[in-house]
Protein backbone atom coordinates (compact mmCIF):
# COMPACT_ATOMS: atom_id res chain seq x y z
CA UNK A 1 0.00 0.00 0.00
CA UNK A 2 1.42 3.45 -0.67
CA UNK A 3 1.42 6.63 1.43
CA UNK A 4 -1.03 7.99 -1.50
CA UNK A 5 -3.35 5.34 -1.07
CA UNK A 6 -3.33 5.47 3.03
CA UNK A 7 -3.39 9.10 2.96
CA UNK A 8 -6.84 8.31 1.52
CA UNK A 9 -7.76 5.89 4.05
CA UNK A 10 -6.89 8.10 6.43
CA UNK A 11 -9.24 11.33 4.89
CA UNK A 12 -12.04 9.07 4.88
CA UNK A 13 -11.70 8.24 8.64
CA UNK A 14 -11.04 11.29 10.15
CA UNK A 15 -9.91 9.40 13.13
CA UNK A 16 -7.26 7.37 14.34
CA UNK A 17 -7.19 5.42 17.51
CA UNK A 18 -3.84 4.81 19.54
CA UNK A 19 -4.41 1.83 20.95
CA UNK A 20 -1.88 0.26 23.51
CA UNK A 21 -3.15 -3.43 24.59
CA UNK A 22 -1.34 -5.43 27.13
CA UNK A 23 -3.95 -8.34 26.60
CA UNK A 24 -3.25 -9.56 23.15
CA UNK A 25 -6.27 -12.13 23.73
CA UNK A 26 -8.51 -8.86 23.62
CA UNK A 27 -7.34 -7.61 19.75
CA UNK A 28 -10.04 -9.25 18.03
CA UNK A 29 -12.68 -7.73 20.74
CA UNK A 30 -11.20 -4.06 20.32
CA UNK A 31 -10.95 -3.88 16.86
CA UNK A 32 -14.81 -5.25 16.89
CA UNK A 33 -15.57 -2.71 18.75
CA UNK A 34 -13.80 0.02 16.59
CA UNK A 35 -14.94 -0.95 13.42
CA UNK A 36 -18.81 -1.22 14.76
CA UNK A 37 -17.81 2.27 15.70
CA UNK A 38 -17.33 3.27 12.46
CA UNK A 39 -13.74 3.49 12.61
CA UNK A 40 -11.97 1.28 10.51
CA UNK A 41 -8.25 1.81 11.24
CA UNK A 42 -6.47 1.23 14.16
CA UNK A 43 -2.22 2.62 15.67
CA UNK A 44 -1.59 -0.18 17.07
CA UNK A 45 1.59 1.13 19.85
CA UNK A 46 4.56 -0.65 20.48
CA UNK A 47 4.86 0.37 24.06
CA UNK A 48 3.30 -2.60 25.03
CA UNK A 49 4.55 -6.10 24.78
CA UNK A 50 2.87 -8.31 22.28
CA UNK A 51 1.71 -5.28 20.05
CA UNK A 52 2.84 -7.65 16.36
CA UNK A 53 0.30 -10.20 17.97
CA UNK A 54 -2.31 -7.45 18.47
CA UNK A 55 -2.06 -6.58 14.87
CA UNK A 56 -2.01 -10.53 13.52
CA UNK A 57 -4.93 -10.51 14.97
CA UNK A 58 -6.69 -7.79 14.37
CA UNK A 59 -5.38 -7.58 10.11
CA UNK A 60 -6.64 -11.96 10.51
CA UNK A 61 -10.01 -10.84 11.77
CA UNK A 62 -10.34 -7.56 9.57
CA UNK A 63 -8.50 -7.75 6.82
CA UNK A 64 -10.27 -4.23 5.38
CA UNK A 65 -9.12 -2.69 8.50
CA UNK A 66 -6.39 -0.12 7.97
CA UNK A 67 -4.25 -1.41 11.00
CA UNK A 68 -1.36 -0.39 11.59
CA UNK A 69 1.97 -0.11 14.34
CA UNK A 70 2.84 3.36 16.53
CA UNK A 71 5.78 4.12 18.29
CA UNK A 72 8.10 2.35 15.98
CA UNK A 73 11.26 3.50 17.33
CA UNK A 74 13.55 0.58 15.93
CA UNK A 75 14.53 -1.45 12.82
CA UNK A 76 13.51 -4.53 14.70
CA UNK A 77 10.47 -3.19 15.80
CA UNK A 78 9.85 -2.35 12.14
CA UNK A 79 10.30 -6.08 10.93
CA UNK A 80 7.52 -7.34 13.79
CA UNK A 81 5.10 -4.67 12.42
CA UNK A 82 5.72 -5.52 8.93
CA UNK A 83 5.44 -9.55 9.19
CA UNK A 84 2.26 -9.15 11.59
CA UNK A 85 0.71 -7.82 8.51
CA UNK A 86 1.16 -3.85 9.65
CA UNK A 87 -0.62 -1.56 6.61
CA UNK A 88 1.97 1.75 8.01
CA UNK A 89 4.06 2.56 10.83
CA UNK A 90 4.54 5.74 12.98
CA UNK A 91 6.88 7.17 15.35
CA UNK A 92 6.91 10.05 17.75
CA UNK A 93 10.09 11.13 16.16
CA UNK A 94 12.02 10.90 12.85
CA UNK A 95 14.90 8.41 12.54
CA UNK A 96 16.35 8.41 9.24
CA UNK A 97 17.23 4.72 9.36
CA UNK A 98 14.35 3.54 10.31
CA UNK A 99 11.96 5.88 8.21
CA UNK A 100 14.67 4.34 5.09
CA UNK A 101 13.99 0.79 6.12
CA UNK A 102 10.24 0.72 6.81
CA UNK A 103 9.96 2.49 3.17
CA UNK A 104 12.61 -0.27 1.62
CA UNK A 105 10.00 -2.84 3.08
CA UNK A 106 7.19 -1.21 1.10
CA UNK A 107 5.24 0.15 3.62
CA UNK A 108 4.25 3.65 4.29
CA UNK A 109 6.02 5.33 7.67
CA UNK A 110 4.77 8.41 9.53
CA UNK A 111 7.30 10.17 11.61
CA UNK A 112 6.49 12.70 14.15
CA UNK A 113 7.43 16.11 13.57
CA UNK A 114 7.20 19.52 15.34
CA UNK A 115 8.77 22.16 13.32
CA UNK A 116 10.19 23.10 9.91
CA UNK A 117 13.40 21.51 9.95
CA UNK A 118 11.58 18.00 10.85
CA UNK A 119 8.99 18.85 8.07
CA UNK A 120 12.48 19.06 5.91
CA UNK A 121 14.47 16.16 7.03
CA UNK A 122 10.67 14.17 5.74
CA UNK A 123 10.35 15.59 2.61
CA UNK A 124 13.92 14.76 1.89
CA UNK A 125 12.70 10.92 2.60
CA UNK A 126 10.57 11.34 -0.14
CA UNK A 127 7.02 11.88 2.74
CA UNK A 128 4.47 13.95 1.90
CA UNK A 129 2.62 12.73 5.06
CA UNK A 130 3.78 13.13 8.21
CA UNK A 131 2.45 13.22 12.47
CA UNK A 132 2.50 16.47 14.19
CA UNK A 133 3.44 15.41 17.38
CA UNK A 134 2.56 16.14 20.34
CA UNK A 135 -0.36 18.47 18.87
CA UNK A 136 -1.45 20.87 21.55
CA UNK A 137 1.49 20.73 23.54
CA UNK A 138 3.19 22.05 20.39
CA UNK A 139 1.03 24.76 19.76
CA UNK A 140 -1.58 23.32 18.46
CA UNK A 141 -3.55 24.26 15.02
CA UNK A 142 -2.67 27.81 14.81
CA UNK A 143 1.39 26.49 14.91
CA UNK A 144 0.39 23.98 12.56
CA UNK A 145 -0.97 26.63 9.87
CA UNK A 146 2.08 28.86 10.17
CA UNK A 147 4.93 26.08 10.33
CA UNK A 148 3.14 24.41 6.94
CA UNK A 149 2.85 27.40 4.83
CA UNK A 150 5.87 26.85 2.91
CA UNK A 151 5.50 23.09 2.50
CA UNK A 152 2.21 23.25 0.03
CA UNK A 153 2.57 19.61 -0.63
CA UNK A 154 2.80 18.34 3.26
CA UNK A 155 -0.33 17.07 4.94
CA UNK A 156 -0.52 16.12 8.84
CA UNK A 157 -1.56 13.95 11.26
CA UNK A 158 -1.77 15.96 14.20
CA UNK A 159 -1.93 13.77 17.58
CA UNK A 160 -1.51 14.66 21.21
CA UNK A 161 -4.46 16.42 23.05
CA UNK A 162 -6.89 16.50 20.80
CA UNK A 163 -10.52 15.20 21.66
CA UNK A 164 -13.77 14.97 20.81
CA UNK A 165 -13.59 19.00 21.69
CA UNK A 166 -11.42 19.86 19.22
CA UNK A 167 -11.38 17.56 16.92
CA UNK A 168 -13.51 19.50 13.96
CA UNK A 169 -11.53 22.39 14.30
CA UNK A 170 -8.13 20.33 13.59
CA UNK A 171 -10.13 18.85 10.63
CA UNK A 172 -11.48 22.06 8.92
CA UNK A 173 -7.78 22.77 8.15
CA UNK A 174 -7.37 21.93 4.38
CA UNK A 175 -3.76 20.63 5.36
CA UNK A 176 -4.99 17.67 8.24
CA UNK A 177 -5.47 14.67 7.16
CA UNK A 178 -7.02 13.11 10.20
CA UNK A 179 -5.99 13.43 13.44
CA UNK A 180 -5.01 10.83 16.11
CA UNK A 181 -5.80 10.02 19.33
CA UNK A 182 -6.72 7.61 22.71
CA UNK A 183 -9.99 9.37 23.84
CA UNK A 184 -12.13 7.09 21.92
CA UNK A 185 -9.41 3.99 23.73
CA UNK A 186 -9.53 4.15 27.01
CA UNK A 187 -7.34 2.55 29.08
CA UNK A 188 -9.59 2.01 31.55
CA UNK A 189 -12.40 0.59 28.98
CA UNK A 190 -10.00 -1.63 27.86
CA UNK A 191 -8.95 -2.86 30.29
CA UNK A 192 -12.95 -3.54 31.90
CA UNK A 193 -13.59 -5.16 28.32
CA UNK A 194 -16.17 -2.19 28.18
CA UNK A 195 -16.09 -3.28 23.99
CA UNK A 196 -20.09 -1.54 24.36
CA UNK A 197 -18.67 1.84 26.19
CA UNK A 198 -15.76 2.09 23.38
CA UNK A 199 -18.13 1.37 20.42
CA UNK A 200 -20.83 4.34 21.85
CA UNK A 201 -17.41 6.70 22.22
CA UNK A 202 -16.11 5.62 18.45
CA UNK A 203 -19.86 6.39 17.37
CA UNK A 204 -20.02 9.90 19.46
CA UNK A 205 -17.10 10.89 17.71
CA UNK A 206 -18.24 10.05 14.15
CA UNK A 207 -21.44 11.75 14.38
CA UNK A 208 -19.60 14.87 16.07
CA UNK A 209 -16.71 14.64 13.04
CA UNK A 210 -19.65 14.48 10.39
CA UNK A 211 -21.41 17.12 11.82
CA UNK A 212 -24.81 16.13 9.69
CA UNK A 213 -26.95 20.36 9.59
CA UNK A 214 -30.31 20.22 7.55
CA UNK A 215 -29.37 22.97 5.34
CA UNK A 216 -32.53 23.04 2.67
CA UNK A 217 -35.59 21.12 1.65
CA UNK A 218 -36.17 21.77 -2.12
CA UNK A 219 -40.00 21.68 -3.28
CA UNK A 220 -40.66 20.36 -7.25
CA UNK A 221 -42.92 23.18 -8.76
CA UNK A 222 -44.46 23.04 -12.09
CA UNK A 223 -43.27 25.65 -13.68
CA UNK A 224 -41.04 29.22 -12.99
CA UNK A 225 -44.28 31.01 -12.29
CA UNK A 226 -45.48 28.60 -9.57
CA UNK A 227 -42.17 28.30 -8.01
CA UNK A 228 -42.39 31.91 -7.81
CA UNK A 229 -46.00 31.64 -6.37
CA UNK A 230 -44.80 28.94 -3.78
CA UNK A 231 -41.79 31.38 -2.95
CA UNK A 232 -43.93 34.06 -1.98
CA UNK A 233 -46.07 32.08 0.34
CA UNK A 234 -42.86 31.68 2.80
CA UNK A 235 -41.91 35.53 2.45
CA UNK A 236 -45.55 36.65 3.13
CA UNK A 237 -45.92 33.89 6.16
CA UNK A 238 -42.59 34.08 7.60
CA UNK A 239 -40.68 37.22 6.03
CA UNK A 240 -38.17 34.58 4.08
CA UNK A 241 -37.13 37.26 1.71
CA UNK A 242 -37.41 35.89 -2.00
CA UNK A 243 -34.29 35.53 -4.47
CA UNK A 244 -34.80 33.79 -7.70
CA UNK A 245 -32.03 31.97 -9.66
CA UNK A 246 -31.29 30.11 -12.76
CA UNK A 247 -33.28 27.15 -11.75
CA UNK A 248 -35.36 27.66 -8.88
CA UNK A 249 -36.15 30.75 -6.21
CA UNK A 250 -35.27 30.15 -2.80
CA UNK A 251 -37.07 31.83 0.27
CA UNK A 252 -34.77 32.94 2.20
CA UNK A 253 -32.03 30.02 2.75
CA UNK A 254 -34.14 27.09 3.93
CA UNK A 255 -36.92 26.75 1.24
CA UNK A 256 -35.77 26.49 -2.71
CA UNK A 257 -38.58 25.82 -5.34
CA UNK A 258 -37.43 24.34 -8.07
CA UNK A 259 -39.15 25.69 -11.26
CA UNK A 260 -39.40 22.37 -12.94
CA UNK A 261 -39.78 19.00 -11.59
CA UNK A 262 -36.42 18.31 -10.23
CA UNK A 263 -34.32 14.70 -8.26
CA UNK A 264 -37.18 13.09 -5.91
CA UNK A 265 -40.68 12.60 -5.99
CA UNK A 266 -41.39 15.90 -4.15
CA UNK A 267 -37.96 17.53 -4.07
CA UNK A 268 -34.93 16.92 -2.09
CA UNK A 269 -33.45 18.03 1.08
CA UNK A 270 -29.72 19.28 1.36
CA UNK A 271 -27.94 18.11 4.32
CA UNK A 272 -24.22 19.95 4.69
CA UNK A 273 -21.21 18.26 6.48
CA UNK A 274 -17.88 19.27 6.86
CA UNK A 275 -16.28 16.57 4.35
CA UNK A 276 -18.29 15.31 1.99
CA UNK A 277 -16.36 12.55 1.00
CA UNK A 278 -15.53 11.31 4.78
CA UNK A 279 -19.66 11.30 4.94
CA UNK A 280 -19.89 9.01 1.76
CA UNK A 281 -17.38 6.57 3.10
CA UNK A 282 -18.95 6.58 6.77
CA UNK A 283 -22.64 6.05 5.02
CA UNK A 284 -21.16 3.65 2.92
CA UNK A 285 -20.06 1.75 5.90
CA UNK A 286 -24.29 1.64 6.57
CA UNK A 287 -25.21 0.38 3.33
CA UNK A 288 -26.10 3.99 2.24
CA UNK A 289 -25.25 4.05 -1.35
CA UNK A 290 -24.56 7.70 -3.35
CA UNK A 291 -25.32 7.91 -7.29
CA UNK A 292 -21.67 8.68 -8.84
CA UNK A 293 -23.64 10.69 -11.38
CA UNK A 294 -24.28 13.39 -9.65
CA UNK A 295 -21.11 14.66 -8.07
CA UNK A 296 -19.96 18.03 -8.02
CA UNK A 297 -16.14 18.94 -7.44
CA UNK A 298 -14.12 22.19 -6.27
CA UNK A 299 -11.30 23.19 -8.29
CA UNK A 300 -9.32 21.50 -5.66
CA UNK A 301 -10.90 17.92 -6.78
CA UNK A 302 -12.55 17.73 -3.61
CA UNK A 303 -16.07 16.27 -3.46
CA UNK A 304 -18.74 18.86 -2.36
CA UNK A 305 -22.03 17.81 -3.60
CA UNK A 306 -23.52 14.23 -4.46
CA UNK A 307 -26.84 12.93 -4.17
CA UNK A 308 -27.81 9.27 -2.27
CA UNK A 309 -29.67 6.64 -4.21
CA UNK A 310 -32.40 6.61 -2.34
CA UNK A 311 -35.22 8.49 -1.51
CA UNK A 312 -36.63 9.29 1.93
CA UNK A 313 -40.16 9.96 1.93
CA UNK A 314 -40.23 11.20 -1.70
CA UNK A 315 -37.43 13.46 -1.19
CA UNK A 316 -34.54 12.86 -2.96
CA UNK A 317 -31.03 13.43 -0.17
CA UNK A 318 -27.65 15.01 -1.08
CA UNK A 319 -25.12 16.11 0.75
CA UNK A 320 -23.23 19.37 0.54
CA UNK A 321 -19.87 20.54 1.48
CA UNK A 322 -20.21 23.01 4.49
CA UNK A 323 -19.51 26.62 4.26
Amino acid sequence: MTEKEVVKLFEATGIVPVIKLENTDDAVNLAKALYDGGIHCAEVTFRAEGADKVIKAMTEAYPDMLVGAGTVLTCEQVDKAVNAGAKFCVAPGLNPKVVKHCLDKGVPFVPGVANGSQIEQAMELGLNFVKFFPAEQAGGLAYIKAVSAPYSQMVFMPTGGVNENNLNSYLANPKIVCCGGSWIVPDKLVKQGAWDEITALCKSAVTKMLDFKLTHVGINAENAEKALQIANLFENAFGFTTKEGNSSVFAGTVVEVMKQNGRGTFGHIAVSTPNVGRAVFQLGLKGIEVDQSSAKYDANGKLTVIYLKEEFGGFAVHLVQSK
